[in-house]
């Protein structure tokens, strides 16, 4: 009776272990990674950051046992026609963008978009211009966080897609330019 219970074990213990579970998630690394290229494009900033990614990976029973999940980690595809337009459209509004951020009139949100930070040091005539090029700025980078989602054929991830672009612009800042933190606050890089 023990040898029949210890085979059926050993059986069960197997046939979980030969059990393939194969889960589509998130490409957090690959979403950061596409996000500095992006930046850099827009920005023109030379050199690539260095960084590293590292997983924190949990233990399940399974794990424990020598089983471990596989995973399907999609590619990021950053190359649709709707892309390159609001990228080469962004390229072309970053020169005047960057005057704002020098001047710290403007800041990059904890959100992803850019915002307008002291409303009271622009001069009047001005104004009007750099809300408008903010508004522009921003439709623009939603539609971008949804265009890379949609490219991907997962346009439930433009969420989380505008997230990591919102660390990965405040990560990509140029020192002296005004960044909002996850609070809400702002502060000088």
């Amino acid at each position: 009776m023990k040898k029949s219970l210890l085979l059926l074990f050993s059986l069960l213990l197997w046939s979980i272990a030969s059990c393939v579970t194969i889960n589509i998630y998130f490409p957090a690394a690959a979403a950061e990674k596409a996000a500095d290229q992006i930046i850099r494009d827009i920005q023109k900033n030379a050199p690539p950051q260095s960084w590293q990614h590292w997983r924190s990976t949990s233990l399940s029973w399974l794990n424990v046992l020598g089983i471990s999940p596989a995973y399907a980690q999609p590619d990021l595809n950053l190359d649709s026609p709707e892309i390159r337009t609001l990228k080469a459209s962004m390229q072309r509004r970053f020169p005047k963008l960057k005057q704002y951020l020098d001047s710290g009139w403007v800041g990059y949100a904890n959100d992803g978009l850019v915002a307008l930070r002291n409303r009271d040091r622009i001069p009047l005539r001005e104004l009007a211009s750099v809300e408008q090029l903010i508004a522009a700025e921003n439709r623009d980078r939603t539609a971008l966080y949804q265009a890379i989602a949609r490219a991907n054929g997962h346009p439930e991830w433009a969420t989380e897609i505008q997230s990591t672009f919102a660390r990965r612009w405040v990560a990509n800042a140029e020192s002296g330019w005004w960044v909002q933190d996850s609070s809400g606050s702002w502060q000088q890089k």
